[in-house]
């Protein structure tokens, strides 16, 4: 019997910790499967057809809200080029509406239900049995093949997840891929929106197989680890221990992502965080929104005042990246509330911040207080919010106008200088990002395909029809952050002529290539290779040399140097 377990991910770097596990579960018990893995972004008949030429007797498919509906459509295609085959599902995004799946999919023979290692190892043994025994199989709703009848049986209890065993051998699956690690499963809150927070028994990984499993990713040089925790230091004596192991491991290559609660930081890992190496660990903490009558409503469980002291403590430092998410369409939350949310969360001037939307998922008590919200969503993944009691569509349209110019402006990192310049010109950083939001539309700029450089000519052409104090500033400003990030090849439009000769730059190289007053580690480059490798530019009355070679593991700014003739500044 050839059973495969199929993921298909949002994207090529990612892989499919749930169908490793399946795998490695069952495999302690002698049962075989197989993983195929593929992307939503792959032509649907070149799936189809690798489908076709696998050749097997039972496809399991792991559902998500970002890959559901290519999952339906293949259910639809497979029994007409695979009649024989018996089809499967499992996954968040089908455990909550099984019997409404089934009635849809009569093709369909059924769905495992939450978690899924034991269920599968069942599963298998029940199918080489010619299904002998399928009631007694915990946590699943399928379709009895003697009357067709659907039947659901009792959920089953959360495993020990030190039963699951460790997915990671051959590396060579994983190249060029994120890798996601759990070290505990389950979440302590109740947050209205989210389906972690159905799963209440928290449950840990014991420690020093964490370690011992941390170690293979550092012994390997892994470039990036999620941990999948859905909030990691919810348990203090567990991360220190991680977090402290990490820090004295740190192969100076691998990164390692943590989602967590900041308002629960203690300064015992405040202080750990803070000897850390830049890059070594990145932060994402869910705000959501600092609206009180909102947070209390959705059951979230969390002071502001503690998370933004957490957050500046952190910053201090000046080497964790910290990313921060805020939801757009949370009840009692109208534009004015969600404003000053979004200030709130902007003056803490992390290095990314998410302006998400509300997704409705089935199964979460958001979407069973739907109506008392007047709470419309679309009908189709990802279910994310249309209108609200609160917020309306047309403002809701705003938001995500918002949104996309907070993408490009802030969270790209290459417009810092300039943003923090601009922000000054307006009452609030939202009346900055929604000043740009209705210039783009007026320019008609949200449907065209922008280069990096073009985003710089739009943002002085927009600060050109500004009442701004200074354009000159913006000018001087937005060539720093052009050079900063990107030896770039063409000179963007609003960029005067070099300031500096042709023979003013040989002479400078040529001494640069004998002294290395600044070029450090350039020793073994002659002077057209270095002149290639960095730039020279006068910026505010000051000739500046960027260093591409050495960058900020944070911010991945170049290294720039004020070139004087009696001293050298770094800037």
């Amino acid at each position: 019997m050839k059973v495969l377990l199929t993921a298909i991910n949002a994207k090529y770097i990612h892989s499919n910790l749930a169908v490793y596990s399946l795998q490695a579960y069952a495999g302690q018990y002698g049962y075989k499967a197989e993983i195929v893995e593929y992307t939503i972004n792959q032509p649907f008949q070149d799936v189809l057809g690798d489908l076709f030429g696998q050749k097997p007797d039972v496809i399991c498919f792991s559902c998500y809200l970002w890959n559901i509906s290519y999952v339906e459509a293949l259910l639809a295609e497979i029994p007409k080029i695979l009649p024989g085959v018996r089809l499967w599902l499992g996954g968040p995004e089908v455990s909550f509406n099984a019997r409404e799946l089934l009635d849809r999919y009569p093709q369909l023979e059924g769905i495992m239900c939450g978690e899924g290692e034991e269920t599968f190892r069942d599963l298998l043994v029940c199918l080489e049995k010619d299904d002998s025994g399928m009631e007694r199989i915990q946590g699943i709703v399928f379709r009895r093949k003697a009357d067709g009848k659907i039947i659901e049986t009792p959920a089953r209890p959360v495993m020990d997840l030190n039963q699951v065993p460790f997915v990671y051998e051959d590396m060579k699956e994983f190249a060029n891929k994120i890798i996601y690690y759990e070290s505990s499963r389950g979440c302590p809150f109740s947050c209205s929106y989210c389906l972690s927070s159905i799963d209440k028994c928290l449950r840990f990984r014991d420690i020093e197989r964490v370690k011992q499993e941390l170690q293979f990713f550092i012994d390997k040089k892994v470039p990036q680890v999620k941990f999948v925790d859905r909030t990691f230091n919810v348990r203090h004596d567990h991360a220190v221990a991680i977090w402290k192991y990490l820090l004295e491991h740190d192969n100076g290559i691998t990164n390692f992502h943590f989602e967590i609660a900041a308002d629960l930081l203690r300064e015992e890992e405040l202080e750990l965080i803070g000897k850390m190496r830049p890059g070594l660990i990145q932060l994402e903490i869910g705000i959501q929104s600092t609206n009180e009558k909102t947070l209390a409503e959705i059951l979230r469980t969390m002071q502001f005042s503690c998370v933004a002291k957490a957050v500046r403590q952190v910053q201090e430092k000046k080497n964790i990246h910290q990313h921060l998410d805020l939801i757009a369409g949370l009840p009692y939350e109208d534009m004015q509330s969600f404003r000053k949310s979004f200030c709130d969360v902007y003056a803490l001037k992390p290095e990314q911040l998410q302006l998400g939307f509300l997704k409705v998922l089935k199964g979460s008590r958001m979407h069973e207080k739907a109506g008392e919200y007047g709470l419309l969503y679309q009908d189709r993944p990802p279910y994310e919010v249309l209108s609200t009691r609160w917020m309306s569509y047309g403002e809701i349209r705003q938001l995500k106008k918002i949104e996309e110019m907070v993408e490009v402006y802030y969270n790209s990192r290459q417009f810092v200088y300039t943003m923090e310049l601009l922000e000054k010109e307006y009452t609030d950083a939202f009346a900055m990002y929604e000043a740009l939001a209705v210039y783009y539309e007026k320019e008609k700029l949200e449907m065209v395909n922008l280069t990096r450089l073009s985003r710089f000519e739009i943002l002085f052409a927009f600060i050109s029809q500004t009442e701004v104090r200074d354009k000159e500033s913006y000018r001087q400003s937005l060539l720093l952050d052009l050079y900063m990030r990107e030896n770039a090849k063409r000179r963007p439009c609003f960029a005067q002529e070099l300031q500096i000769t042709k023979e003013e730059t040989r002479k400078f190289y040529e001494k640069e290539a004998q002294e290395f007053r600044y070029l450090k580690g350039y020793e073994q480059y002659d002077r057209m290779k270095i002149r290639k490798m960095t730039h020279l530019e006068w910026i505010g009355g000051k000739l500046l040399l960027f260093d591409y070679q050495n960058r900020d593991r944070l911010t991945h700014q170049a290294a720039v140097y004020e070139v004087t003739d009696n001293i050298e500044k770094k800037v």
